[in-house]
């Protein structure tokens, strides 16, 4: 049986331009989207936008480990990290689980294939709100990323995998100052053990960065699993992305990196909390120094879920780019980047993957109501 919805009297951001009017939806789909309608739930006039992709967020970790030494049950973290996602405007989330550890967490290589198997299920099931599926986080300096990768790169939900290589000096932590305040001040290290743990990964990132990159890139071509850079910071980096086959530079560090990614094709990808905060927490190129030049595609709310629809909206309303051209940053761009063609804008034809906004002067957005395939999920 048919089962259709009319929503009217909304501000509805389209791609290219906002109309005031009704959507209509027709078995989880966008059937039609037009200006003015009698019948349907009335929205008040509130902003309807579609639901958020977010391509990397390191979020679900932190509810599985949400203390040191505290290990909660998997199904049930997960499901709290869902919660927390819908809630925030986002329909689409790739839960982005570590592969190859460096020392920085409590986690281990067996968490992540859980983590994995638990998105799996739980998706299968039916059991949460948001459209879930994995990014793996290839740490390449680390020995045995390759296996870990390997043990987990055939779950279906594997959908992107990006390499970084977080040793000391370099690409994100070029400065040892801002690594030592971000590893001692996580880990509480001593001077000493800090002092070991540097020696430790330099050499690790020397012996294994390069060779592990190579393997991992190659992998990833077999499998079609599109492959993101991260933390580049010089030419030589994205030449290197070039050769790998990248589709993705995320977070680079300078604006050279950024050019030069763009140019070359790759989506570029900044933290969202970076435009919000007007800064990187790393001391690394702004993220709205990047949308100014027109070098960055999408936004990832990396750490804060909510993130991603309030950076949108500040965008907008500090005059830095029209909102549907904001909105797009968290939607249509990395639905492509994703090659995901059924979602990320409001059109018909694609699913009605949707969020209500509420806008007050001055204020963060209020996320009213979020739909996933036309069901109310928040």
């Amino acid at each position: 049986m048919t089962h259709e919805t009319v929503m009217r009297n909304a501000r509805i951001v389209l791609r290219d331009r906002i109309v005031h009017g009704a959507i209509q939806i027709r078995d989880g789909r966008i059937a039609d989207i037009s200006e003015g309608a009698v019948h349907g739930e009335d929205l008040g006039g509130d902003t309807l936008v579609a639901g958020c992709v977010e391509l990397h967020t390191d979020h679900v970790e932190s509810h599985f480990v949400p203390r040191p030494k505290v290990r909660w049950n998997i199904m049930a973290a997960l499901q709290a990290h869902d919660a927390q996602i819908a809630a925030s405007g986002i329909t689409t989330v790739f839960d982005a689980l570590r592969v190859g550890l460096d020392g920085d967490t409590e986690l281990k290589g067996e968490d992540a294939r859980e983590m994995a198997g638990a998105i799996d299920a739980a998706m299968d099931a039916g059991r949460l709100r948001a459209d879930h599926y994995i990014h793996l986080r290839c740490e390449v300096s680390v020995p045995d990323v390759v296996d870990e990768f390997d043990a987990i790169a055939g779950n279906g939900r594997v959908r992107l995998a990006s390499l970084m290589d977080h040793a000391p000096l370099q690409r994100q932590f070029v400065s040892l100052d801002a690594y030592k305040t971000y590893y001692q001040g996580k880990r509480r290290m001593s001077d000493a053990d800090f002092h070991r743990f540097c020696e430790r990964r330099l050499a690790e990132s020397a012996a294994y960065s390069a060779p592990n990159r190579r393997s991992l890139a190659e992998r990833c071509r077999e499998r079609a699993i599109p492959i993101a850079s991260h933390d580049d910071a010089t030419a030589e980096h994205v030449a290197e992305g070039v050769e790998l086959g990248i589709q993705l530079a995320e977070f680079p560090t300078t604006r050279e990196a950024a050019r030069l990614s763009h140019e070359a094709g790759m989506s570029v990808l900044m933290g969202a909390p970076n435009v919000v905060r007007g800064r990187s927490h790393s001391g690394n190129i702004s993220a709205r120094d990047l949308v100014e030049s027109g070098h960055l595609d999408i936004l990832s709310s990396d750490y804060v879920p909510f993130s991603l629809l309030q950076a949108a909206f500040l965008l907008a309303d500090d005059d830095i780019m029209s909102l549907p051209d904001a909105i797009a940053l968290v939607t249509d761009t990395p639905a492509k980047a994703a090659g995901m063609a059924d979602r990320g804008r409001l059109a018909p034809g694609l699913r009605a993957d949707m969020v209500r906004i509420r806008t007050m002067q001055g204020e963060p957005p209020i996320v009213a109501g979020v739909w996933r395939e036309g069901m109310r999920v928040a």
